[in-house]
């Protein structure tokens, strides 16, 4: 299994150069095609009485076009290695363009939404966009990029393992990580067996297996485990280990897109 077409959402306001990086290396990794995404909502022009509040005006418009210009330039220089790179743009807020064009794609690359014009991943998780990766803020490291081979990789029991496989298989190893709120132990394991049983039939090396009753709330248990074990990417289900109102309320996922030091690759 592999992909064949991944997509990277490129900020037009801010700088995005190390999500472009790290996909240009997946891209050149897997053998992907990879497409360059950038949206941008101009405020719509609007009136109250005979008075103008928000004007989008031409010097607006040409000034988004010619920095998407720039943007589509600079993305295919990048990625000129690569076996296919193209770039797509609209004037379209960036999140809803993302999910219409994740058509194309294998694998969604996105980062943390830091401008009300930004993709919000949030947003993406739930939708049915496919698996995808979501980098942390440039200020944090992010030790997948830019390796030649994948390191360890953490991947929640409950996990979609079956999106992940393209990195499972790759890992020099992989360490399966299953929290046990309300389930028995003995049930917890043999779900971490089955896990395990089936990353082996498909020849990933699972390195160990982990279940434990949480003495904290779970991502913050997960991500002392990342930490501690030095892990450079985390493979778990889109709504964490509950439901979709997990997500209105807080929970596993938003503290992943919020608080993780590595990239997480989710899927629902």
């Amino acid at each position: 299994m592999s992909f064949s077409t991944m997509v990277v959402h490129v900020d037009v306001e801010h700088d995005s150069d190390q999500r472009v990086e790290l996909a240009i290396d997946l891209a050149d990794r897997f053998q992907a095609a990879l497409v360059g995404i950038a949206g941008c909502a101009l405020w719509p022009a609007f009136m109250a009485g005979d008075v103008g509040l928000t004007e989008s005006n031409e010097y607006d418009l040409q000034k988004v076009k010619a920095r998407f210009e720039q943007r589509g330039k600079t993305f295919r220089a990048q990625g000129r290695s690569l076996k296919r790179v193209e770039w797509r743009s609209a004037l379209e807020p960036p999140g809803e363009l993302l999910l219409r064009e994740a058509r194309v794609a294998d694998l969604l690359i996105v980062g943390r939404r830091r401008s009300g014009d930004g993709a919000d991943p949030g947003i993406i998780v739930l939708r049915p966009a496919g698996p995808f990766c979501w980098c942390p803020t440039p200020s944090l490291r992010c030790r997948f990029a830019g390796w030649s081979s994948l390191g360890r990789i953490r991947v929640n029991a409950v996990a979609p393992v079956r999106d992940a496989l393209p990195f499972l298989q790759q890992a020099k190893e992989v360490l399966l990580v299953g929290m046990g709120e309300h389930e028995s132990q003995s049930d917890g394991k043999k779900d971490l067996a089955d896990v395990t049983a089936y990353l082996v039939r498909h020849q990933v090396i699972v390195a160990a297996e982990v279940w434990q009753r949480p003495q904290r709330p779970v991502a913050a248990e997960l991500l002392h485990i990342v930490e501690e074990e030095k892990a450079d990417l985390i493979v778990a289900g889109g709504y964490g280990h509950s439901r979709l109102g997990e997500w209105i309320f807080g929970g596993v996922t938003r503290e992943l897109l919020t608080a993780s030091p590595v990239c997480c690759l989710l899927s629902h």
